[in-house]
């Protein structure tokens, strides 16, 4: 009985957290008098919610690792504001010469390599003979240019599997040099 109150008082919280156009959509899910039906939405959501929290904690991680490397240059750019407005799995800081200096949890994640594989290479080496001359030739004008972009390329998992991957790369600058770049990349279909 304790554990049917305890599911019902989560349910409760989450539903009083809906909009009213939510509410209205699964209010239908709420009247139904099985029980077992009631249990299972009430795991969903937190199952919903507890993986909300999991990617909450991830970026939080991110930005708080990214902020310490930060601490030792002055970098106009807002990390915080880039990580929570732009949607993201993999993180890859590198310096000017896109030596890679640091990657997130994401990116072992998205492309199979270890973290400390990544370190003091190039990105280059998640490319192969799928991607294109062209793209990695307007990559490198781009970053040439200082401004922030966007591209889509290529890339190859450690499993020598392709994928398509979208780059967002962050020039950071100290003053009004850039002294290093941040990709915010996720696998697209």
């Amino acid at each position: 009985m304790k554990n049917a109150i305890t599911e019902m008082k989560s349910l409760d919280i989450y539903v009083n957290s809906l909009s009213q156009k939510k509410y209205e959509n699964i209010k239908p899910l709420l009247v139904n008098k099985d029980k077992a039906r009631i249990n299972m939405l009430s795991f969903d959501i937190h199952i919903q919610n507890y993986n909300f929290l999991l990617e909450e904690s991830s970026i939080q991680s991110d930005i708080f690792s990214l902020k310490n490397v930060a601490k030792n240059f002055s970098w106009k750019s807002n990390i915080e504001s880039i990580l929570t407005k732009n949607s993201f799995e993999a993180l890859i800081l590198t310096d000017i010469d896109r030596n890679i200096l640091w990657v997130n949890d994401g990116f072992s994640k998205m492309t199979g390599y270890p973290k400390n594989y990544a370190v003091r290479k190039t990105p280059s080496f998640l490319q192969g003979r799928s991607t294109s001359a062209e793209v990695r030739e307007r990559i490198k004008q781009k970053l040439q240019l200082g401004n922030p972009f966007k591209e889509v390329i290529i890339n190859h998992k450690k499993d020598k599997t392709e994928y398509k991957c979208e780059l967002h790369i962050f020039p950071l600058k100290d003053k009004n040099e850039v002294t290093h770049f941040l990709a915010l990349e996720k696998q697209i279909a």
